[in-house]
């Protein structure tokens, strides 16, 4: 039987495009940047070249571009990095109570150091209001870090509205978009975005490997320390192959968004609504029309998250649970249905047969689940 992996949302294939222009620097262009030399100059050239391919997918410069590890060292550099940079001038972050772990951890460690965490309101479908932020900023507030989508259920921010108000009271703006970055348009000048984080795994590139949007002029302090690569922001023998792998699966995202946003959507709605409409006990977490257009959060009653996914496991259906997110408790969903909940994201790969295929063998587990009960 065909093998269906609908968790996108935790990484992707490599593109086979990605794959073909990193190989040379895995071998005969093997050159560290930071060198002097040929070998050095040719490697760097690569970076450069990439640095550019990926500012552009933002509407950024290029020497705005950090190359990190991934998304959870951006996001810990953002954090850490404007409120050492700022704690002269106050010790207030203004987050929400969703955010991913590499920024939810990174705030709590922070308020374990002195600072003060003022955590935004969410509604039931995961969303926080420009209203909120704005009644939440105080003179001693330094930074404004909301993700621009959520990693669990999806639901898509309105980034643009807040962050504009942030940034009327000269308060620094990060958003983490690592699940949002190739499914839908980011623009961070228009946006009001001053710091934002990438990784490239979820978009078709390598693993280990992301980046920092540092608007030009935003005080940051490195939070790792050795040499001054990275124009200071980041110590560390960049990783070439990696680096030039994201730009090409960048790229390759861009030219492709609006079409495969609008194949996705159709192929989510289509699952979302036969579920919905054919099984009792089910509730869709996130917004219905405000969230990715591959991600699907389903609660269900009668059966954990964790017997689903091992049951789809079974007949090789790969999703992940949510039924240990932060994010169900925080928007409502308690008790059996936070249990039976789980994330379906669909990607590039994915065909009208694989999802009409996974919808009907997911009744057909949640039905039987339910008749032993």
């Amino acid at each position: 039987m065909k093998r269906i992996y609908l968790d996108y949302a935790s990484a992707t294939p490599v593109r086979k495009e990605a794959l073909k222009a990193m190989m040379p620097y895995f071998s005969e262009e093997f050159g560290n940047p930071n060198s002097t030399h040929h070998y050095g100059a040719e490697a760097l050239e690569a970076v450069e070249e990439a640095r550019e391919k990926i500012a552009k997918t933002i509407n950024a410069s290029p020497g705005e571009i950090v190359f990190t590890s991934g998304g959870t060292e951006s996001d810990n550099l953002a954090v850490k990095g404007v409120a050492y940079a700022k704690m002269q001038q106050g010790k207030n972050i203004i987050t929400t109570p969703i955010e991913h772990e590499a920024v939810a951890n990174t705030c709590r460690y922070l308020g374990e150091k002195g600072f003060d965490i003022t955590y935004l309101p969410v509604d039931v479908d995961g969303a926080v209001s420009a209203a909120d932020v704005r009644a939440k900023i105080t003179p001693r507030t330094t930074l404004v870090t909301i993700m621009h989508a959520n990693n669990e259920v999806g639901t898509i921010q309105p980034i643009e509205d807040m962050f504009g108000i942030v940034t009327e009271k000269g308060v620094t703006t990060h958003s983490d978009a690592v699940q949002s970055y190739g499914l839908i348009p980011i623009n961070v000048k228009s946006m009001k975005i001053d710091l934002l984080s990438v990784s490239a795994h979820r978009i078709g590139g390598p693993k280990g490997v992301g980046t920092l949007y540092v608007k030009e002029g935003t005080e940051l302090v490195p939070v790792l320390h050795g040499k001054d690569h990275e124009r200071g922001r980041r110590p560390g023998t960049l990783n070439v192959p990696g680096i030039v792998g994201f730009s090409v699966a960048a790229e390759l995202a861009m030219k492709e968004m609006k079409k495969e946003s609008k194949r996705q959507s159709k192929l989510r709605d289509l699952f979302t609504n036969y579920i919905t409409e054919n099984m009792k006990g089910v509730k869709l977490n996130g917004h219905p029309k405000k969230r990715l257009p591959n991600n699907i959060n389903l609660s269900f009653d009668g059966i954990t998250g964790d017997e689903l996914v091992k049951e789809l496991d079974r007949h090789h259906i790969a999703v992940s649970t949510s039924s240990n997110s932060n994010i169900l408790r925080v928007i409502g969903v308690t008790g059996e249905k936070a249990m039976g909940s789980v994330r379906i994201t669909l990607g590039r790969e994915t065909t009208e047969k694989d999802v009409r295929n996974v919808m009907h063998v997911l009744q057909k587990i949640v039905d039987d689940a339910r008749k032993k009960y």
